[in-house]
């Protein structure tokens, strides 16, 4: 049985010497599978005492963040989420305070916050809560205050959360060892107990969080502590286990469908015809004989029965699939009944490939060209927004059903940024997409990012208009800093020059002079950017460097046929 992440933890909070308590703490750990693709949380927050709300913005740091970061998408990397719900506590305690308590600091409050995912621990910090981590006796703070000095050696907390619509959240990560011990305090604590005597108690009583927790707040009331005192003891007791055989035995639980052909029904659904067949899988048009509904049943290649990796990845395209929701991505179905094998099942497309359509409108016209990049590019964002990259966008990969709907289809290749967090015993082989619409930043062996799709958009973008790929010579690790774009212009000299400019922006060998956005790409195909206008008297040969050495070809020859003539005449 593969071991999971476990903790042990306690946590105590007292109001000391002041009337209420403005402190607050808390831990959450969810249930499988919120458990491996989220992580557990704890935070930590002390209410500013100079602000009326202070107690009110403590509580609803620790209960907003611990329930929206569960609610956040699978896909998201733990630092997109914990920013996000700290930005949008921010505003939140900013209007409210001036809402409630007429002022712009009515709800103010620090805050530390800890996400263990995987074997590696994020860190959220904001004001003069702390953050410790104990390994081999040694008591490390992980968090840097948030104070300045003032006369008299006053310190003053120069940020916080409430305090302003915009905050900034320091944040880091780090991994994690067994046997590690992590510490969340106020100042109440961290204030009157020295770090030394801190590492002595945790090392003490380390196996007893929450008997650790006590004697902290207790040693910080001994030491004169007139603040209110609460701290959090969190140990790491184990963590997922890396072990193949485990893993693939999970993975295996179902087995690989038998080859199927028409007419065969498997767990409901019949099937009418392969639609497509590749080493790595097979594609059925099917019926559902509960629902009579035409679908489409994906199932993987027998020649990866063994490969856990390869199973790995076929199941997160289902995951990522149904996690995604738009008329332009091909819409993964949620299973009705209990599967016998390893398959997943999608809506039914009736239409063509993009590449068929191309075939049928070679040199498309501009508009039309727009209509289908606009969908693409909606469909795009629906995997941008939830950070994954679709990473092999291509003709083939692109459906147009008979009301001129494009969906993208094939999330093979997908990056998941949340599940990269994930740690796994095999090497996770970011598939690098088809060679003419793979981005140059993957032969050079860099981590693609939304600018990769971008690439690929615009590489479509300009086939669909000119029958021809962008650059003169296909892109390989050798050639990428020798080829040149070629201008659209070059096909076709009615081709307005903005258009030719937005083209060679999106597909741009560099990922940083790319289009940011795909919004910018859009907008540029629709409306002349001016500074693609500025750029018609480019010279010749960046402009058309094909042309440029034809033309250079000619004259040279016209030179020689007059020096010739003249030689001829002497």
């Amino acid at each position: 049985m593969a071991a999971k992440l476990s903790i042990s933890c306690g946590h105590y909070s007292d109001k000391g010497l002041k009337e209420d308590n403005q402190d607050a703490c808390g831990v959450l750990v969810p249930d499988e599978p919120l458990l491996t693709t989220k992580g557990l949380a704890c935070i930590i927050a002390d209410g500013v005492s100079s602000s009326a709300g202070g107690r009110a913005a403590s509580a609803s740091c620790v209960q907003g963040f611990l329930a929206d970061y569960y609610s956040t998408p699978e896909t998201w990397t733990c630092k997109t989420a914990g920013q996000r719900i700290l930005g949008a506590l921010n505003r939140w305690l900013h209007g409210q305070g001036h809402q409630a308590y007429g002022s712009d600091h009515g709800m103010i409050t620090t805050l530390s916050a800890l996400v263990i995912k995987s074997a590696t621990a994020y860190l959220f910090h904001v004001g003069d809560t702390r953050i410790y981590r104990l390994r081999d006796q040694e008591l490390e703070c992980l968090t840097r205050d948030h104070q300045s000095w003032a006369a008299g050696e006053k310190t003053l907390l120069c940020r916080a959360m409430g305090a302003d619509v915009n905050v900034e959240i320091d944040y880091r990560n780090l991994p994690v060892e067994v046997g590690d011990v992590f510490l969340l305090s106020t100042d109440g604590v961290h204030g009157f107990v020295t770090q030394s005597d801190l590492c002595d108690l945790l090392v003490e009583y380390a196996q007893q969080p929450e008997r650790c927790a006590r004697k902290i707040v207790t040693r910080a009331l001994e030491r004169g502590s007139g603040d209110n005192v609460t701290c959090l003891v969190l140990r790491i007791e184990q963590l997922p286990q890396q072990d193949i055989n485990d893993l693939y035995r999970q993975l295996t639980e179902l087995p690989f469908p038998p080859a199927l052909s028409a007419g065969m029904i498997l767990d409901g659904y019949k099937i009418l015809r392969e639609v497509h067949a590749s080493k790595r899988t097979q594609i059925y048009a099917a019926l559902d004989t509960e629902t009579e509904t035409r679908v489409i049943l994906k199932t993987p290649s027998v020649n990866y029965e063994d490969d856990a990796a390869y199973i790995d990845r076929f199941m997160h395209e289902e995951w990522a699939g149904r996690r995604i929701n738009s008329p332009h991505v091909l819409r993964v179905l949620e299973p009705t009944r209990r599967r016998q094998f390893l398959y997943y099942v999608t809506e039914y497309v009736e239409g063509q490939t993009l590449r068929q359509w191309m075939n049928d409108y070679p040199l498309a016209a501009l508009p039309d060209v727009r209509n289908i990049v606009e969908q693409l590019a909606a469909g795009l964002r629906a995997f941008h927004r939830m950070e994954m990259i679709h990473q092999d966008l291509k003709p083939e990969n692109i459906l147009i059903d008979k009301h001129g709907t494009v969906k993208i289809i094939d999330f093979g290749s997908t990056r998941i940024a949340g599940i990269e967090e994930i740690g796994k015993p095999w090497q996770r082989h970011n598939l690098l997409g088809t060679a003419n619409y793979t981005a140059p930043e993957y032969l050079q062996g860099q981590i693609g990012t939304h600018r990769s799709d971008i690439y690929a958009l615009g590489v479509i973008a300009y086939e669909m208009l000119c029958g021809h790929m962008p650059y003169d010579k296909d892109l390989t690790e050798r050639n990428i800093n020798r080829i040149q774009y070629i201008s659209a212009r070059s096909y076709n000299e009615q081709f307005p020059v903005w258009v030719d400019g937005a083209l060679a922006k999106a597909v741009h060998k560099n990922p940083a002079r790319r289009y940011a956005e795909l919004s910018e790409f859009i907008y540029d195909l629709k409306h002349p950017n001016p500074e693609f206008l500025k750029e018609t008297h480019q010279p010749l040969l960046e402009r058309n460097p094909l042309a440029f050495w034809k033309g250079l070809a000619l004259l040279l020859l016209v030179i020689n046929i007059l020096l010739l003539a003249l030689l001829g005449r002497g």
